[in-house]
This record gives structure tokens, C-alpha cells and sequence, in this order.
């Protein structure tokens, strides 16, 4: 009974060493309120990027920015994330996890699950880039920008080859 109790606290005193030598690097800037990302060891938490609009909204004239259709924020969305994975020395091929975000599609007010999937399917499980992440999808009501129908966050985790 002795052997196992020692056993156990020194298993929990491992883990606890293990954890506390986590590094953690947040991604950041003066201008927002939240981070790009952040590196957790060599996992990488990527914040949940918005489509860039296709027309810039026009507060002198009152008119939204306009982001396209599902598909068009889908393509938006999809090359922020691999732009942003590069910076970090990541890749599409590195993410573990993806989590989608999606309402109705600005253009027809149907969700478009289709349309998003037509361009994930570009980034993931392709002759080039095989590797498929671990997924979920969750219908919203809506997203901080009107008009955006999609928002996309990513875990990537840093191979060590």
C-alpha cells in the first residue's frame, strides 16, 4: 500500500513538473483585444479568423462591407489561416483540430455547409497536403461582423521530426 501511494505522488509531482515547464508565447498586437494565437509548447491555438471583405464597408455612404457568399468567405477564411500558420513555421498539414463557425449565407439565407466544405476540402486530405484535422462544425445565429457567415479557429501542433 506504501509502494503505491509513493507511487502515485510521484507520478502527480512528475506532472506537475512537466506542466510548469510549459512555455507559453501569446501572438499579439497594441490594436485588438484578443491574440492572433498562442503557442502552448508546441501546440499552437490560432484564433478564430473572419472572411476579408470583397467590398469595404462606406460609413459616409451607410453601406456594410460585403463579404461575399459562403464560398468566397470560405476561400478568404482558408488562406488567412495558411498565411497565418506560415508566419508561425506551421502549415496546413500541422493543424490537429478545426473548429467552424458558420450562419446564414448573406446571398441566400440558407446555410451553405456545401459551399464552406468546397474549399476546405482545397487545404486538407489532397494529394499534396494529405493530412485531415479533427472537425467540428456549429451552426451560429450570427458572427461579430455582420454579413460574415463563416469564422474558422485552428489548433496546430508542431511536428518534431
Amino acid at each position: 500500500m506504501k509502494k503505491t501511494i509513493l507511487a502515485l505522488a510521484l507520478a502527480a509531482a512528475a506532472a506537475t513538473t512537466a506542466h510548469a515547464q510549459t512555455t507559453v508565447k501569446h501572438i499579439q498586437d497594441d490594436k485588438g483585444f484578443i491574440a492572433t494565437g498562442v503557442w502552448a509548447g508546441d501546440i499552437y491555438y490560432l484564433s478564430g479568423q473572419l472572411p476579408s471583405p470583397v467590398t469595404p464597408a462606406d460609413p459616409a455612404k451607410g453601406t456594410p462591407a460585403d463579404y461575399g457568399d459562403t464560398k468566397t468567405q470560405a476561400a478568404s477564411v482558408l488562406a488567412k489561416i495558411d498565411a497565418q500558420l506560415k508566419a508561425q513555421g506551421l502549415t496546413m498539414g500541422d493543424v490537429v483540430k478545426a473548429t467552424v463557425f458558420l450562419a446564414a449565407d448573406p446571398k441566400t439565407g440558407k446555410l451553405e455547409f456545401a459551399a464552406m466544405n468546397s474549399e476546405f476540402v482545397k487545404y486538407f486530405g489532397t494529394k499534396d497536403q494529405p493530412n485531415k484535422p479533427a472537425r467540428s462544425a456549429v451552426q451560429v445565429a450570427a458572427l461579430v461582423a455582420p454579413g460574415a457567415a463563416l469564422e474558422i479557429e485552428v489548433i496546430a501542433v508542431k511536428s518534431k521530426k
